[in-house]
Order: structure tokens, then sequence, then C-alpha cells
């Protein structure tokens, strides 16, 4: 089940500066949160007090799932898209890293599909077209598929 986003990814301006290097889900707690991506797990513990799964994908990025309530991975392990990586806590923090760079995990999640429209001239009045959808990188359609489904 896909679930609101409450905080979206923010670059910051520097290495130190304020934003947010994530994104942010409402959660119900104890639903089970969901591999983005195949990958292996890098990391499954805790870090003052936060559990945190963090995966290692074939092109190199790592995805980070945090503030789990429990993981359900063990470090080494490798994983397929969709398996199950935890249990949400109250909210769902997933990050995307790049080396040291954070970037935006939302191009992970689906891409943005649009019918191109042409927009005539002069004085026709232009129609509206159909919206753009957000489209599953395994070929689903739909909202955003969150870790969360």
């Amino acid at each position: 089940m896909n679930r609101p986003v409450i905080e979206p990814f923010r670059r910051p301006a520097c290495p130190y500066c304020a934003g947010h290097r994530g994104i942010t889900y409402d959660t119900v707690v104890g639903e089970p949160v969901r591999a983005v991506a195949p990958g292996r797990v890098l990391y499954a513990g805790s870090v003052a007090g936060t559990r945190y799964v963090v995966v290692r994908h074939a092109d190199g990025r790592r995805a980070t799932y945090g503030r789990l309530l429990s993981a359900a991975v063990a470090e080494g392990q490798w994983i397929a898209i969709g398996t199950p990586v935890g249990w949400a806590g109250a909210t769902l923090h997933l990050g995307l890293r790049d080396g040291d760079d954070y970037l935006d995990p939302a191009p992970l999640l689906g891409v943005l599909r649009g019918v191109a429209r042409l927009v005539p001239l002069g004085t026709a009045t232009p129609r509206s077209g159909r919206p753009a959808r957000l489209m599953c990188p395994a070929g689903g359609v739909g909202g955003v598929p969150s870790p969360l489904r």
C-alpha cells in the first residue's frame, strides 16, 4: 500500500547545510517495508537508537531505510526488489547515496510519463490533455510505488 509523503527530498546547498536527505513517509506501525531495488545488505542495525537497513545496488548506489521497528534481513544477504527489509515504525525515511552525494530517491520509485500534445497556434482554444502518470520501473501504472506496499 502506498503511504503519504510527509517530507520530500530537499538537496542541501552544501555538505553541512540544512536540507532533507531523503523522503519521509507516514506509515502504519508494523507494516512491511520492501526493497525498492535488488542489492546486497551492507548494514542492518541501530545507530543512536534508530534502526536502519542499507542496501548497495548493482550501480553502486546505496538505499537507506531508516526508523524501522525491526529488520527482516541480515548483513551480506542478497535481496530482490520487493523483498521485505523490515517493519515500519511511526515513519519511514528512505535515502539514496552515490558515494558521499545524497540523491533524490523518487526516480528509483517510478518514472513520470506523459502524452505529447501539439498546441494550436492562433485563436483556437487549446484542449487540456491527459495528466502525466507515474509508471513503476517494473511496468505498473499508478501512484509512486513506495517501499510500503
